[in-house]
């Protein structure tokens, strides 16, 4: 799950189909958020940092736990649940502008568990509350645009006090002789070649007698060779298509 890893979805906008809702549906719910009716069709967003979050769950279920809770005290209805691995110092974010867009499109409220799975970047909030786009954040549903301003400001402040007191402990580390990183990246780099040595070893024992086969029916020039593998739909170790080079490396090896 890239800078920017995301779990997303093909999907078509055009109709509104609830996949999960409340027994009693109401049009809207009065919020202090937006100071105004909040439509209670909830497009919900949820976003963790790391690849390995999103593979486990860790997080996920939390955060569609409470948003599921608020969804039903207010009687609402949820069209759609977005997952992101991203980190939330990105802007960036090609599935919250999914989310987004969606909003816009049926006239939903884009929910959230918590503020700062939307954004630690103010500017960022302060573009979406300009927006025709209504949030709400269920950890604090009734802040008021000017409480969201402060609590997104401390937490942009919070992250980059982190991030210069992180910079300080290695420069110090550094500074005492502790050797940062990897302790053992060493035996770790040969330990990769080696493993992609065999790789590409185990690949050429199996396209030897392909090469051959082909070689017998007078396909003799590199090139020529290559392009067969490639119309065959064979690939290279790393999936790749084959170049002449990398027949010219099969055929030493077969030698």
């Amino acid at each position: 799950m890239a800078v920017g890893t995301a779990y997303r979805s093909n999907r078509s906008y055009t109709p509104v189909t609830a996949i999960w809702s409340c027994k009693i549906p109401l049009d809207c719910h009065q919020d202090a958020c937006s100071q105004q009716a909040v439509n209670t069709n909830f497009v919900c967003y949820y976003r963790v940092s790391t690849t390995q979050q999103g593979q486990r769950g860790l997080g996920l279920e939390a955060q569609r736990q409470s948003v599921r809770d608020y969804a039903q005290k207010v009687q609402g209805t949820i069209l759609d649940e977005l997952v992101e691995v991203e980190s939330g110092k990105r802007s960036d974010r090609p599935v919250l502008t999914d989310a987004i867009e969606r909003c816009r499109q049926t006239g939903a409220t884009l929910l959230v568990a918590k503020l700062d799975r939307l954004s630690r970047n103010l500017h960022f909030i302060t573009t979406l509350q300009q927006s025709k786009v209504n949030f709400l954040a269920v950890d604090n549903p009734h802040a008021t645009p000017f409480l969201i301003h402060i609590l997104v400001a401390v937490a942009e402040y919070e992250r980059t006090m982190i991030s210069t007191r992180t910079k300080s402990a290695l420069e110090a580390a550094k500074r005492r002789g502790v050797r940062l990183g990897n302790p053992v990246i060493q035996r770790a780099v040969v330990k990769s070649a080696q493993s992609r040595r065999a790789s590409c070893l185990e690949n050429y024992s199996r396209l030897s007698p392909t090469i051959r086969e082909l070689q017998s029916q007078g396909i003799i020039r590199l090139k020529d060779i290559a392009h067969q593998l490639n119309l065959r739909g064979l690939k290279t170790a790393r999936g790749c298509q084959f170049t002449p080079t990398q027949v010219h490396r099969i055929l030493n090896f077969a030698q």
